[in-house]
């Protein structure tokens, strides 16, 4: 019987490129995000917010990451396709803690291991899933 495991987590330096990636991608975008990236157990590794950026973003995108981490989905289509049919999750899931059902929000997987998950939010919730998708992008 196996007692303990061995578990993987995203880096600082994977973490910090991460967002500096999802930045590049907003400021070509023409608009500000912030980003929370946290490890498998919901401890943020990193934050940041972009000057500008709304105010609601930055507990916005920390929910995206903590849904991602939590349930090892993105936050966005794969959520609202899970619960669209399923009255009890459709009313009862968006009233957990820390959930946040809008795009932007992903696990970051490295050799196919969940590492932890980053959560970005400033725009429409499909452009913050283009600078999560561009970001993603460089992740092996």
């Amino acid at each position: 019987m196996n007692q303990t495991r061995a578990i993987q987590t995203i880096t600082l330096e994977l973490a910090n490129y991460l967002a500096d990636k999802a930045i590049e991608k907003a400021t070509e975008m023409n608009f500000s995000i912030c980003i929370w990236i946290v490890d498998p157990s919901g401890n943020p590794v990193v934050f940041k917010r972009q000057d500008n950026s709304p105010l609601i973003s930055m507990d916005a995108a920390r929910k995206k990451a903590m849904t991602a981490i939590g349930f090892g989905m993105p936050t966005g289509q794969a959520w609202h396709d899970f619960i669209k049919d399923d009255p009890i999750l459709s009313g009862g899931i968006p009233q957990m803690k820390d959930f946040i059902l809008l795009g932007g929000g992903a696990p970051v997987r490295v050799n196919g291991e969940m590492v932890g998950a980053i959560g970005i939010s400033g725009g429409h919730y499909k452009q913050d899933e283009e600078c999560l998708k561009f970001a993603l992008s460089f992740v092996k």
